[in-house]
């Protein structure tokens, strides 16, 4: 072969080999980045809306997570204190409705942040006897920004272990140990139908489970407790808080429990001011 590589016995030419293309690796790096940035800007809530943006998302039905992206930007214009928010209330107030007990929870707590929109007062009122825990909790807390203290039971209800009950009938396939903590919305129990299809049953609330009421192979029905869940630390904060403005002194031994050693330093000093402050009033 001679230096200009062609075969000195045929004359002919050897192809050189050619080095890969690093085009194809760029862009294929490039959607690694791009893609994943894309769906987070896309669902990120801090990314600012226009008032048709707004509008658009707030009736889009079929994507609750534009929805809540258009509630989270409506809560920062009213912090803002922007006058032209108010546009948006009757569209609040009407998803507060929403069969999406997440959206109503949001909304609850939208408009617990303009405790001078009346028209809030009455729809979180309404909220209160909602079917979800979390809607009527966020329900509770933003009444006594208006200084109404309805929700005060349910504030009680916060301090104290809740039961849960089952949604579904049949056989517990498995379920999660006492002292497990859980998020709402997490994993709880699985439970096999009458249709023999294992149907996942999921926490309504944040806490730790302080006990089980039921155990795996076991028969439930609906509305059966299957466990008791403790409330977590910030649940048992907030409505220490809460009950600092529209507690009375019937309130004051469940409060004062939290006081005590063992509830961890923050919370028992939320006690000890929600206590002095029920006691100011003399209620």
């Amino acid at each position: 072969m001679d230096p200009n590589g062609s075969d000195s016995q045929t004359g002919a030419a050897i192809p050189r080999s050619r080095r890969p293309s690093n085009v194809w690796l760029i862009i294929v790096a490039a959607l690694f980045i791009i893609v994943p940035f894309l769906t987070w800007y896309g669902t990120w809530f801090g990314r600012d809306l226009s008032d048709a943006d707004i509008n658009k998302y707030l009736a889009d039905e079929k994507n609750p997570r534009h929805i809540q992206h258009a509630l989270s930007q409506i809560e920062t214009r009213i912090e803002k204190r922007d006058p032209n928010v108010k546009k948006f209330y009757p569209q609040i107030i009407a998803l507060s409705r929403n069969p999406v007990a997440e959206i109503r929870k949001t909304t609850a707590w939208v408009m617990g942040q303009d405790p001078a929109a009346e028209e809030f007062h009455p729809a979180l009122l309404a909220l209160l006897t909602d079917t979800e825990p979390l809607v009527r909790r966020n329900a509770a807390l933003q009444l006594v920004r208006f200084g109404d203290a309805s929700g005060r039971g349910e504030l009680r209800a916060m301090l104290q272990p809740f039961e849960v009950k089952s949604m579904i009938a049949g056989t517990i396939v498995s379920i999660l140990p006492q002292g497990t903590k859980i998020k709402a919305g997490g994993l709880l129990a699985r439970i096999r139908d009458a249709a023999n299809t294992v149907q996942e049953f999921r926490s309504p609330l944040d806490g730790s489970i302080s006990s089980v009421a039921t155990k795996e192979s076991e028969v439930v029905s609906v509305g059966q407790t299957v466990a008791w869940l403790s409330p977590d630390q910030a649940t048992v904060n907030d409505a220490l808080q809460g009950l600092a403005y529209v507690g009375t002194k019937d309130d004051l031994s469940l409060v004062e429990s939290f006081a005590q050693a063992g509830a961890g330093a923050e919370t028992g000093q939320q006690a000890t001011l929600t206590a002095k402050a029920i006691r100011a009033r003399g209620n």
